[in-house]
C-alpha cells in the first residue's frame, strides 16, 4: 500500500526509460511453483516460469534453497525502478501435501511477514492472510501447473513486519506484515494506477467500519496535521488521496459516508476551487484569473490582487496573503473548493476544506 504521492506520471516514467518490475503476487506464484516442483520431483529448480494475469509468461531465478528446510523456496522481488519498500524482499513459499478431496486444492496460508486481515472492507475475510484475490489465483494456477493433488502453501516474507511500517497496512487493519498484491503482475514505476487503487481501498475499509466522517489529505504533511487536530477519529478515517480527490469523493458518497474533511495546501485547493478533481501538476495548472477574482470578491488589497497574477503558483499567492494578514481570500478559496467537491458528488456529501501552510504545521484557512 503506497503512502506517498507518486512523483512521476506513468508517461513521464516511460519516457525516461524506467524499468518495470514484478509484484509480490507474481513473485509468490513463482516461489510456490518452485516449491511444489521440489515437492513433486525431489529436486528444487534453479528457475521457474509463471503466467501473468494477461497471459504473458515470465521466468524467475530461485533462491534460499536449503536441504534442511525441504520444499521451501524464495524469489527475490525486483520492483524495477519503482521506489517500492518491498524491492529486494525474499518472497518465500513452503508447500506440503494436503488432503485430496478438500474443496480447495491449494490451501493458502500466511507465514511470517505476511499481514493478517483484522477489519472488514478489504474483500478478504477477517482473520485471513493479506493475499489479494488476483495473487491468490496466480499462486493456485502456478501450483496447478505442477500437480493436481491437494497442497498447502504458506507464503512468508522475511522482514515483512518492518516493510509494512512504510505502508498504510496498519491503518487498514492489516497487522503483522505486508500484503501480497498485484492485479497485472507487473509493477510500473511511479504508477498512478496503484495509488488510485490504494485510495479506493482505504475508503472501502473506512466505510466498512461504519464511519460517517473521513479525512482526505493530499500528502504526508497534511495527513500528520489532520491526525493531530482530530485525535478522536480512528486512524482508518484518514486517507492520503494524493491527486485522486475526485475518485475518493465518489467512493465515499457511494458508501453513504456523510462528511468529508479535505486538508491540503494552496495549490491543490485552488485547483479544486476551479472544479479540477485530478490535481496532478502535469495535468492541470492553477487558474490565476480565479485567484484574482477571489481576491476582488473579498475586497482584498491591490497587493494581494497583484499577487494572484504575477506568478503561476498558488503558493506565492498564499504567502503574500499570509504576509499581509489577508486570510479572507484563502478562506474564500476553501469555500469554493468545498462547493465544487460537493457538486462533484451531486451534494451527496458535506465537504469541509482546510488549508495548511507549506510546512504542514498549522491551518491558515478553511471553508
Amino acid at each position: 500500500m503506497a503512502t506517498s504521492e507518486p512523483e512521476l506520471s506513468p508517461d513521464v516514467a516511460q519516457a525516461r526509460g524506467l524499468r518495470t518490475g514484478w509484484t509480490t503476487g507474481t513473485c509468490a506464484s513463482a516461489a510456490a511453483k518452485a516449491a511444489t516442483t521440489w515437492l513433486v520431483t525431489g529436486t528444487a529448480p534453479a528457475s521457474v516460469d509463471v503466467a501473468l494475469p494477461g497471459g504473458e509468461r515470465v521466468s524467475f531465478a530461485t533462491t534460499d534453497i536449503d536441504p534442511a528446510v525441504p520444499h521451501q523456496v524464495a524469489v527475490i522481488k525486483d520492483a524495477g525502478d519503482d521506489p517500492d519498500c518491498t524491492d529486494g524482499a525474499h518472497i518465500t513459499a513452503h508447500v506440503a501435501w494436503g488432503e485430496d478431496g478438500h474443496h480447495d486444492r491449494v490451501t493458502l496460508r500466511g507465514g511470517s511477514g505476511v499481514g493478517t486481515v483484522t477489519k472488514p472492507g478489504l474483500g478478504l475475510p477477517v482473520g485471513a492472510p493479506a493475499i489479494n484475490p488476483v495473487p491468490a489465483r496466480m499462486i493456485r494456477g502456478a501450483v496447478g501447473e505442477v500437480t493436481d493433488h491437494a497442497v498447502t502453501c504458506t507464503i512468508s516474507v522475511p522482514g515483512g513486519e518492518l516493510m509494512a511500517e512504510k505502508t498504510s497496512n496498519a491503518r487498514l487493519g492489516i497487522v503483522g506484515g505486508i500484503s501480497i498484491l498485484g492485479t497485472t503482475g507487473i509493477v510500473k514505476p511511479f504508477s498512478t494506477a496503484s495509488y488510485r487503487a490504494s485510495v479506493v481501498q482505504q475508503i472501502d475499509v473506512a466505510a466498512a467500519q461504519g464511519l460517517d466522517t473521513v479525512v482526505l489529505a493530499t500528502g504526508s504533511r497534511s495527513d500528520a496535521w489532520s491526525q493531530r487536530v482530530w485525535p478522536e477519529l480512528p486512524p482508518v478515517a484518514f486517507v492520503e488521496v494524493g491527486d485522486f480527490t475526485g475518485i475518493a469523493l465518489r467512493r465515499a458518497a457511494g458508501h453513504g459516508i456523510g462528511t468529508v474533511r479535505f486538508v491540503g495546501m494552496a495549490g491543490k485547493i485552488a485547483k479544486l476551487a476551479a472544479g479540477v478533481m485530478m490535481t496532478h501538476f502535469h495535468r492541470s495548472k492553477v487558474d490565476t484569473d480565479l485567484l484574482a477574482r477571489v481576491a476582488r470578491e473579498v475586497q482584498a488589497s491591490d497587493a494581494v490582487i497583484a499577487a494572484a497574477t504575477e506568478t503561476n503558483t498558488a503558493r506565492h499567492f498564499a504567502e503574500v496573503c499570509l504576509a499581509l494578514d489577508a486570510r479572507a481570500p484563502l478562506d474564500r478559496l476553501c469555500q469554493l473548493a468545498a462547493g465544487c467537491c460537493e457538486a462533484h458528488v451531486a451534494d451527496e456529501l458535506a465537504v469541509q476544506v482546510f488549508m495548511v501552510d507549506f510546512a504542514g504545521d498549522q491551518e491558515v484557512a478553511n471553508g
